[in-house]
């Protein structure tokens, strides 16, 4: 299927057995497709940006007024990291088990309570502490791609998750530009910095508070209805299509359960039929082989993990490079974004707290555009050169790569010129950022039905690399050896994209993914 531009506002044509879109409705709110696509994007971006709000003002304002050393400073970078490491593991199974909807809105309205809380630190250890529990917001990642690829078919999902991954990690951009802004405007309106700085958390909370109870209530568990009806209606689907062979092999087998409305009589049967092939023709469905729809059923459709199974996907050789990979990429985002406006205003001192924070945000903000560019390229080398997954595979390893050389270069150079750092960070900015995204491409085709537990563990892994990587920086010089910080982060990088590329991107003999 081309793309077209109707593709964007259009209802999307779906797959016939698990109803996955096949195009993004991107400026189509009101279709479900295009409805759970912006809250999967706007929900992790608002998350972020709630994760990330204190480090715009830790480099000056919090710093002197709770009399902070720089040491201390990296110590709280790394704290922040570590509940959402924990988070993450959690909420990939929980997916599995209650449908990455629930689990969602529910990390953002518990995240909402440490954040509130926030404004009443008055030492180092209530930084610690505040710190740690809001990092909760930053396991909102693993909901937001589970979501997204259960609403997006094979052809497109590598494009919906960068996009989603992308705007959401935008979120690192738009703290260190709204926070400092709104912390000026309550300086000058008179407020002393330690009110003001209390003051600006109001905004990212309410803003967290309104987004997980709109997800909630606005959206639905999969395209098919309830997350715990998932296996009823791909055997429904596939019975209307004449097909009715057993499907995947499940804990609780399919007819061990009740259908959610009752025995229909053979006339009833008839209507039912003639109703779905109507509902089918509305619905835009995609042309599929009776194979092609089989394979859908029996590989793609998540199951609730169990131990063994849980343990079996972890240890693969599939899981191992996606952690490797992604906590190189996302880790190295998440300690660069802790540190980008320090380390602008040591090599930089004219620039000041409030113009340091807005070179760093172009950081963050690219993620706009580099992180979504990561999934298209993926999705284009995977459906114009017959559906390669070594390509989507080595696209990532291209992007560890390139990303590991220019950090040290940047770290070699140090640069003292405002244009060439600039320039550096945004070129290394594509490629770093463009690697999260045809990372979260190739997931979805590994282990589809345990998804939640894959991208669970892949997103940990991009976490435990931020706390690796914010370790680096924090003992580099006492906290103030950023360029060294850049150049050992660029060695780890390199080293792992060669390291692991000779793994498949699929393990021997799966069914469906492909």
């Amino acid at each position: 299927m081309g793309l077209k531009l109707a593709h964007l506002y259009a209802a999307p044509e779906v797959n016939p057995v698990n109803r996955k879109a096949r195009a993004i409705p991107f400026f189509n709110p009101v279709n479900v497709y295009g409805r759970v696509f912006f809250f999967s994007w706007f929900g992790f971006m608002i998350a972020f940006w709630a994760w990330y709000t204190f480090p715009p003002l830790l480099t000056h304002t919090i710093k002197y007024d709770l009399n902070l050393s720089p040491a201390e400073v990296a110590n709280s970078n790394i704290v922040s990291l570590l509940a959402t490491l924990l988070v993450r593991v959690i909420a990939g199974p929980l997916c599995d088990q209650f449908g990455p909807r629930k689990v969602f809105g529910g990390l953002l309205l518990i995240g909402a309570i440490p954040l509130g809380l926030a404004p009443l630190v008055q030492n180092i250890n209530g930084l610690y502490v505040s710190r740690f529990f809001i990092g909760i917001l930053g396991g909102s990642f693993v909901p937001c791609q589970v979501w997204s690829t259960g609403f997006f078919d094979k052809n497109v999902v590598g494009t919906a998750n960068a996009l989603t991954g992308g705007f959401g990690n935008a979120g690192g951009g738009i703290t260190y530009f709204i926070m400092p802004a709104v912390y000026d405007a309550f300086v000058a309106s008179g407020r002393s910095p330690g009110q003001s700085w209390r003051l600006t958390f109001i905004i990212p909370l309410v803003m967290v508070i309104a987004t997980g109870t709109a997800l909630l209530l606005l959206c639905p568990d999969t395209p098919t209805g309830k997350w715990a009806d998932r296996h009823l209606q791909a055997k429904e689907n596939l019975h209307a299509h004449g097909i009715d062979e057993t499907i995947v092999d499940i804990p609780g087998a399919i007819t061990d359960r009740l259908p959610s409305t009752p025995p229909e009589s053979n006339h009833e049967k008839v209507d039912l039929k003639i109703e779905r092939k109507t509902s089918a023709a509305f619905d835009h469905e995609a042309q599929l082989s009776k194979t092609e729809m089989i394979q859908t059923a029996q590989g793609e459709i998540v199951q609730k993990p169990t131990l063994k199974e849980a343990l079996q996907v972890a240890r693969s050789p599939q899981t191992i490079f996606h952690i490797l990979t992604y906590s190189c990429s996302f880790g190295s985002e998440l300690a660069i974004n802790a540190i980008l406006a320090s380390y602008y205003v040591k090599n930089f001192p004219s620039l000041g707290q409030t113009a340091a924070s807005n070179y760093a945000a172009i950081f963050g903000f690219l993620n706009f555009v580099t992180r979504p560019l990561g999934g298209i390229v993926s999705d284009i080398l995977y459906n114009y050169f017959g559906r390669s997954l070594w390509l989507k595979k080595m696209w990532i390893v291209v992007c560890g790569a390139v990303t590991g050389v220019l950090l040290i270069v940047i770290g070699v150079l140090d640069p003292r010129d405002q244009g060439v750092m600039f320039g550096l960070v945004a070129v290394m900015a594509v490629f770093l950022e463009a690697g999260n995204g045809a990372n979260f491409s190739l997931v979805p085709h590994v282990h589809p039905f345990a998804n939640g537990i894959l991208s669970g563990l892949t997103g940990a892994g991009g976490n435990l690399g931020g706390v690796v990587f914010a370790v680096v920086f924090r003992f580099m010089d006492g906290g103030k050896g950023y360029a060294r910080g850049f150049w050992v982060i660029g060695v780890v990088n390199l080293g792992i994209a060669l390291g692991v590329s000779w793994i498949r991107p699929l393990p021997r003999g799966q069914v469906g993914g492909h």
